[in-house]
């Protein structure tokens, strides 16, 4: 697998769509930091690491969150992607649909929501958008 943030981005997309309470993705450290700002941001319940179940291989169990039946990320969208990188300063950063979504930067310190970009004055590689 070349891409693990677009596969992590495409399992949280379907597994919402058809309604199912937990996705198990593959354990990375960049997986685990853009889980820990959706956490932070309330886009999801939550999640726990499995490092040995059986025979598989260890992954994340992601904890996905609904409001009155239905799914609290309403849209989540790469937009860095390996064969065209998209990088912004914070000043050149829209804000995202007014307020109601995120943008997930990759900055040099760390994965982290324009939010809290905006408040270290920070810019970075932004790889993806929810709301």
């Amino acid at each position: 697998m070349n891409d693990m943030t677009s596969d992590l981005i495409t399992r949280i997309r379907n597994a919402q769509r058809v309604k199912h309470k937990t996705v198990d993705a593959p354990l990375s450290n960049m997986s685990e930091r853009i889980l820990n700002v959706l956490r932070n941001e309330g886009y999801i319940s939550g999640y726990s690491i499995v490092k040995n179940d059986g025979n598989k291989h260890p992954h994340i169990n992601i904890e996905l969150k609904y409001y009155e039946n239905k799914p609290v990320i309403y849209e989540i969208r790469r937009i860095s992607k390996p064969g065209r990188r998209v990088y912004s300063s914070i000043k050149k950063l829209p804000s995202m649909r007014n307020g109601l979504g995120i943008y997930v930067l990759s900055t040099h310190k760390g994965v982290m929501s324009d939010t809290e970009a905006r408040k270290q004055s920070l810019g970075g590689e932004v790889l993806f958008s929810v709301f």
